[in-house]
C-alpha cells in the first residue's frame, strides 16, 4: 500500500482548498474509500487513480511518486491533454495567452 499516494493526495487537497468528501464525489467513490487511499491501506485501480489525478489537476505519475517535478514539460503537456475537454472557452483562451504571451 502506498503512503506516498496518500501524502500527495493530502498535500494537493490542502493546496487546492478541497475536502476529502468533495474529491470523493468528483471521482465517483465514497469518502470512506478515499480515506483508505489517503491512509495507504488500499490502492486505487488504475482508472480510479487517473480520475483522482484529473480531479486534482495532476498526473498519476506525480501521485505515485514516479514524477517529482510539478512543472516539467511532459507533465504540463499531459495535464493539458487530460483536462482540455473539461475547460471552458475562457479557460482555454487564458491558457493560450499564458503559453504564448498574448494579451
Amino acid at each position: 500500500m502506498s503512503k506516498e499516494l496518500g501524502n500527495r493526495i493530502s498535500i494537493l487537497l490542502k493546496k487546492q482548498g478541497l475536502q476529502q468528501k468533495e474529491l470523493a464525489e468528483r471521482v465517483g467513490i465514497t469518502e470512506g474509500v478515499m480515506s483508505r487511499y489517503r491512509s495507504g491501506t488500499r490502492d486505487p485501480k488504475p482508472e480510479t487513480l487517473a480520475c483522482i489525478a484529473t480531479a486534482l489537476h495532476t498526473t498519476s505519475d506525480y501521485l505515485l511518486g514516479i514524477e517529482n517535478d510539478e512543472f516539467s514539460y511532459p507533465r504540463v503537456r499531459r495535464l493539458i491533454a487530460r483536462n482540455a475537454s473539461a475547460m471552458s472557452d475562457e479557460e482555454k483562451k487564458e491558457l493560450i495567452n499564458a503559453l504564448f504571451g498574448g494579451e
